[in-house]
């Protein structure tokens, strides 16, 4: 099975921008809803108070930086999470600045029981 494409102006190693849109708090915010699945543009804005616009430019900034995919249904726009490359941009950055540490992380929340938050 074959990976999502990457759209052409994001490089690979351009985690620039992915660390750029992950400063807003608002754009983490959007993230972490698409946790959850796919969800239309009308969606993700009335989930926060500001302007439709607004949301619209920080969904531009995600999508450039290709944390987010879209698609349109019919006259929706729905977004989704690029989760790959989210972990491939943050996992790169961890494993050169904190190596050890990742390692104990990852296996820390891999093997906490479900519902166990520590």
């Amino acid at each position: 099975m074959e990976s999502p494409a990457v759209p052409a102006a994001v490089q690979p190693d351009d985690e620039g921008s992915a660390f750029r849109a992950l400063a807003d708090p608002t754009r983490r915010q959007i993230l972490e809803d698409l946790r959850g699945g796919e969800l239309a543009a009308g969606e993700i804005a009335s989930r926060f108070s500001i302007s439709a616009p607004s949301i619209s430019r920080h969904l531009g900034v995600l999508k450039g930086a290709g944390l987010v995919t879209e698609r349109r249904d019919a006259n929706r726009i729905l977004y989704s999470l690029a989760e790959e490359r989210l972990a491939l941009c943050v996992g790169r950055f961890l494993s050169t600045v904190c190596p050890e540490q990742i390692v104990l992380r990852n296996t820390r929340w891999r093997s906490a029981p479900e519902g166990d938050a520590s």
